[in-house]
Order: C-alpha cells, then structure tokens, then sequence
C-alpha cells in the first residue's frame, strides 16, 4: 500500500511539474527564457554559421535581422511533452517495484536537452528554407513553418522514445506512446482550454498537427515491424 502512495504521489508530481511549466511558458518573455533560448541559439550558431545578438524581450535577432529567435520558438511545449513521454514510461514500467525521486531531475534534464538539439535542428531547417526561399504550391509560408516544425519535433519524439526504451517487446504497440502523448500535449490541453474558440486558425492547425505526425508515425511502424519478422 505504502508503494502505492508513493506511486501515485510520484505520477502527480509529474503531472504537476508539467502543469506548472506550462503555465509559466504562458505568460513568460524571452528574457525569463534565456535558460533555453540561449543554448538553443548557440547550437544554431555552430550549426548554420549564422550569428545572433540578444534583444531585451524580443529575443536572438540575427545578424540581418531578417529572422528572430523568439519566445515562440523557444520549444518549452517539446520540453514538456518529453518529459512527460519519459516520465510517464518510466513509472508505468517500474509500477509494481519500488521507485526513488531521482528520476524526476534525471528526465527532466534528458528532456532538457533532447528539446535544445531538436528546437536547433528546427530553426536550422527555418532558417535554410528561408535562405532559399522555399516554396510549397498550396501551402503558405506560416503553414510550411508550421509543417516543418511538427515533423522535426514528432521525429525528434519518437528518436528519444527508441533512444531510452528498454523493451523490445512488441515495437509497434510501444510505439503508441509517444504518439499518444504527442496528442495528449498538443491537442488534448488546447481542446480542454478552450482554444477551439478561435475558429478556423485553431482547426487547421489541428488538422496539421493531427494528420503530420502519421506521415512520420506509419513509416516507422512498418520498418519496425518488418524489421523484427526477418530478425
């Protein structure tokens, strides 16, 4: 029975420490989130080449002043869903044995850099396609932004899900976890906060949220599973 409480006291600690970073994402400027903005940037700086010089609650503006790494951009939503993702797994795996408190910090800081390499390589890729002057025909250059940071950052999920997964069990059901959790964050809190009262902005980006991560998701299931038939 004791383990049990603390089980549970541990699973609500979770759920707390999410809760409560997202709400202080809310209402945060880039000045209260230089904590990730600024080691994202300067993995941005290694990676493109680019530079970039903080502006007092703007956030990084490059040196042409042409692109903006601002509180938008920060990726505190991944952070919240991996910590969730590898918080949630790790109490659901070890739920019949005895689990200490370290693992709150331990994920909390493999969600923490996970978030900062996958948001880099996400503003890396903005920032090519804005070098080139990508186009999509049919799509604008919001809705191509906001295509390639979905698929960056669901492709990133599952990589750190495979990445930390013991369990070689059955990959394909394993494999709807991280998925479950992506939709849980993405578009299960904007449902329950009330987000859906802003009309057609709202529904487009659930259907891009909710449609992109399958094109990502059924690719890898199928190599998987094929994977471990001819294994």
């Amino acid at each position: 029975m004791k383990r049990k409480v603390i089980w549970c006291a541990q699973l609500a600690s979770v759920m707390l420490c999410a809760l409560g970073l997202k709400f202080y994402y809310s209402t945060a400027t880039a000045n209260e989130l230089r904590w990730i903005l600024g080691p994202t940037t300067a993995l941005v700086q290694l990676f493109s080449g680019g530079s970039f010089e903080f502006e007092s609650y703007t956030g990084y503006m490059s040196g042409d002043r042409r692109f903006v790494i601002a509180v938008s951009c920060a990726g505190v939503n991944f952070l919240i869903t991996s910590f969730l993702m590898l918080a949630l797994r790790f109490l659901w795996r070890r739920r019949f044995e005895k689990v200490g408190w370290s693992f709150l910090p331990l994920t909390a800081v493999l969600a923490y850099v996970a978030t900062v390499i996958a948001n880099a390589v996400r503003i890396c890729i903005a920032l090519e396609i804005q070098r080139r002057a990508v186009e999509i025909e049919g799509l604008s250059a919001n809705q191509l932004h906001r295509l390639e940071g979905i698929v960056v950052y669901f492709a990133f999920l599952l990589l750190l899900f495979v990445f930390t997964e013991r369990s070689r069990t059955n990959p394909r059901r394993l494999l709807l976890f991280p998925l479950v959790v992506y939709y849980a964050t993405t578009l299960g809190i904007p449902l329950l906060n009330g987000s859906f009262h802003q009309g057609s902005p709202f529904w487009e980006h659930f259907v891009f949220v909710l449609v992109l991560p399958l094109i990502v998701f059924v690719p890898v299931v199928i190599v998987s599973g094929y994977r471990r038939q001819h294994a």
